[in-house]
């Protein structure tokens, strides 16, 4: 570019600039404070649209100056290099004027911006504003609504008053509260009204309790004033007491201990105590030969009878961290935690309660019932204790034992399972197989023992046939008579049995017309065999068979003999007798083996003594039974033998000579003989 065109572009830039640079800078001095000042002022004049024209005017001044600024660069001319310095020093003051227009453009685009920013946050401000009042508005709005609604289902404690009808207010109130002539066609007034009325006879009530309490106040004290009257005579009713023991001793009428074991009593559990109310009253009305007693840890049993404390909670809570502490240190085995739990199932009531049961005879039968508590069952044991000496039987061992004296009271009552249903799931937990393996300890749970305390269980009528309806004064009459027959019945036959022994058949005088005067068999043997030993023997098949032979059964083996034959008799006694007689099975020793299944004489031996028990019954209650029937067998081997033909080869003297008058000596084709005896006439004839 030439210097001309230089000159002209400086001038035109100058004039556009309003003068040359140091006039420009001179004013800008001047000026300086100003413009910091009036730049936000003059922003409001300034329009955008021009600022933005100006801005790319002089963007593009910018890209002008610089390209020739390159072209000079480029040519490099030496005629130029005085021009272009000049030039080039003219062009970087225009250029910093541009770059003073963009900073102070820049300045009001940023000034604009921030203005721009700061109207939108006011605006903001302003509708946050007035959301705000119009959610508060749409609060009140909601708290006005929710106020009305209360206010529309607001009841009244009023409502659940039960106040006195209408008609009774009209009646019973006075003028001055009813006011009929307000009330009648007001319901809001009626409602105050009945309201009043209601509170003038609370306030009525409310006087007549206070008087009521101070009536009961002065009742108190003079109870108090009584009770320690009462207190202060206990000592002298106690020295009465012990001064009238020796009367009450005298009279039998012992006060003072039936006032303590009723004491006492009264922490017995249910079924026990139960048993003990009606023994008592069946003694006392009936059986004065009946006494009862309780035995046992009083103590324990308050202790179970009383609900824990918290002192207590809090010892068994230390004591249970002790136990813990040991259990973590010594871990017990499976079999150690199974005894334990069948130790506690098994459990019984630290009291007891003692049945004494005085005979004719002196012999007093003693009956000891517990309560096992977790089975809910009652259990008895017993003993017998006599005036004279028992221990010279030895076959009688068995008669006064606990598990048989008892057993089958009544039909079927074995007492050897548990009668509660529920024990078997019980004893399914704990690993017990059956509870006969603990009747020697804990005693017998016989049906009647239930029955007495009050306790009913379902049972089968195919196992146990007990009529035992309900607790009465009838079934404790009955069971009493039961239990004295059984004692009665279990002496005489260890009398009987005592004499059998010695080879001794005991007949009394009453039953002595049943038999010949001359009995020529004897007793060689009496002896007591196992119910294994019994079911062993041959000529006893045809018992078992038919289930006569039970294991609640007491057996036995006699021998009766004359001469060379030897008669053996296995005998079935039953736990009931007299009421069920004894059973004999027969066999001959004599020529040979003999039992009733191949000689029909031992069968219709057999039918004298078993079927025909009736003749031999004796006086009531039969207790004879056993040794008559022995006799009655004596007698029918007598007969037996001496009716048998003698061989007519044999030389000599017969074996047996006939004793016994009989009609006939065989009859029929089977060659029976006479078996039955006819007194007085004193012969034997066939039945």
């Amino acid at each position: 570019m030439s210097s001309d065109a230089l000159k002209k572009r400086k001038s035109k830039v100058l004039r556009s600039e309003g003068g040359t640079p140091e006039m420009k800078r001179g004013r800008e001095l001047d000026q300086q404070d100003v413009r910091v000042y009036s730049e936000e002022v003059e922003l409001d004049g300034r329009d955008p649209e021009q600022d933005y024209l100006l801005y790319k005017e002089s963007c593009e001044g910018l890209a002008t100056l610089m390209s020739e600024i390159q072209d000079l660069k480029a040519n490099g001319a030496k005629e130029g290099v005085r021009i272009t310095q000049s030039g080039e020093t003219y062009v970087k003051l225009i250029l910093c004027i541009h770059f003073m227009n963009l900073k102070k453009l820049n300045r009001l685009a940023h000034m604009r911006l921030k203005r721009g920013r700061d109207q939108t946050h006011e605006a903001k401000q302003r509708v946050d504003v007035l959301h705000l009042q119009l959610q508060n508005l749409l609060y009140e709005v909601l708290h006005l609504q929710k106020e009305i609604s209360k206010c529309l289902e607001f009841k009244s404690k009023h409502e659940d008053i039960d106040l006195v009808s209408e008609e009774e207010f009209y009646q019973e109130a006075p003028a001055e509260i009813s006011r009929p002539h307000l009330t009648a066609n007001d319901p809001h007034q009626l409602t105050l009204a009945r309201l009043d009325w209601e509170l003038e006879q609370r306030k009525r009530l409310a006087e007549k309790y206070k008087e009521s309490l101070a009536t009961k106040e002065k009742i108190q004290k003079s109870i108090e004033v009584k009770k320690e009257h009462l207190t202060s005579l206990q000592p002298g009713l106690n020295a009465i007491m012990q001064a009238s023991l020796p009367v009450q001793q005298y009279l039998s009428m012992p006060f003072e201990q039936i006032q303590k074991q009723t004491e006492v009593a009264r922490h017995l559990p249910p079924p026990l105590y139960v048993l003990f109310v009606q023994a008592n009253a069946y003694g006392q009305a009936c059986d004065k030969n009946l006494t009862v007693s309780i035995s046992g840890d009083v103590d324990e049993a308050k202790a179970l009878s009383k609900p824990p404390e918290d002192s207590q909670d809090d010892e068994s809570d230390s004591d249970a961290e002790e136990e813990q502490e040991k259990t973590k240190r010594r871990r017990p085995t499976t079999g150690g935690q199974l005894d334990e739990k069948r130790k506690e199932m098994l459990k019984r009531h630290p009291l007891s309660l003692c049945l004494d049961l005085k005979c004719k005879d002196g012999s007093i039968l003693h009956l000891y019932f517990y309560y096992l508590m977790n089975l809910n069952i009652m259990t008895v044991k017993t003993k017998v204790s006599t005036s004279t000496d028992l221990s010279t039987a030895i076959s009688a061992g068995d008669l006064l034992k606990s598990d048989t004296l008892l057993s089958c009271l009544y039909t079927g009552d074995h007492g050897r399972e548990t009668p509660n249903p529920a024990n078997r799931y019980q004893f399914d937990k704990v690993g017990i197989v059956s509870f006969v393996d603990y009747v020697d300890e804990l005693g017998y749970p016989y049906m009647w023992v239930q029955t007495l305390g009050g306790l009913h269980f379902p049972k089968d009528s195919s196992e146990v046939c007990v009529e035992i309806n309900s607790l009465s004064a009838s079934q404790m009459e009955s069971t009493m008579k039961l239990l004295r027959g059984r004692v009665q019945s279990r002496l005489a036959l260890h009398k009987q049995f005592a004499s059998l022994e010695h080879s001794i058949i005991p007949v009394s005088s009453e039953c002595q017309h049943l038999f010949p005067a001359k009995i020529m068999s004897s007793l060689a043997r009496w002896t007591a065999i196992t119910h294994e030993d019994y079911m062993d023997l041959p000529y006893t098949r045809h018992v078992t068979d038919a289930g006569l032979a039970k294991e609640t059964d007491l057996y036995f083996m006699t021998v009766v003999e004359r001469g060379t034959a030897r008669l053996h008799a296995a005998v079935v006694l039953s736990p009931r007798y007299p009421a069920v007689s004894p059973l004999f099975s027969l066999c001959l020793s004599w020529k040979g083996e003999r039992s009733g299944r191949t000689d029909d004489n031992l069968r219709a031996m057999e039918s004298e003594v078993n079927v025909f028990k009736s003749e031999l019954q004796g006086p009531r209650p039969g207790h004879q039974l056993l040794t008559n029937q022995i006799s009655r067998l004596c007698v029918c081997l007598d007969v037996y033998l001496e009716t048998e033909g003698q061989d007519d080869g044999v030389e000599g003297p017969r074996e047996f000579p006939r004793e016994k008058m009989c009609l006939r000596t065989v009859r029929g084709p089977n060659r029976l003989k006479p078996f039955k005896y006819n007194h007085p006439q004193g012969f034997f004839s066939h039945r």
